[in-house]
């Protein structure tokens, strides 16, 4: 019976969060010290940094406006 409510209010949580997911985005990034803290650790995940970096310096300036 416990392991059905905790599922329950698992999937209430997950609803909920998925509803004000932008309201959520605004207050967390809103916050400067939350911010820093959310993007040294999305840049500590190896496939996020190396994603970020591989489109920050892979020459898409030179790619957009044609030099070379």
């Amino acid at each position: 019976m416990g392991r059905l409510v905790s599922l329950l209010l698992i999937g209430i949580g997950g609803y909920w969060v998925f509803q004000n997911r932008f309201r959520l985005a605004n207050f967390l990034l809103g916050n400067s010290m939350m911010r820093r803290v959310l993007v040294s650790s999305f840049m500590r995940i190896p496939l996020v940094r190396n994603q970020m970096f591989s489109s920050l310096f892979s020459g898409g300036a030179q790619k957009q406006y044609g030099n070379s």
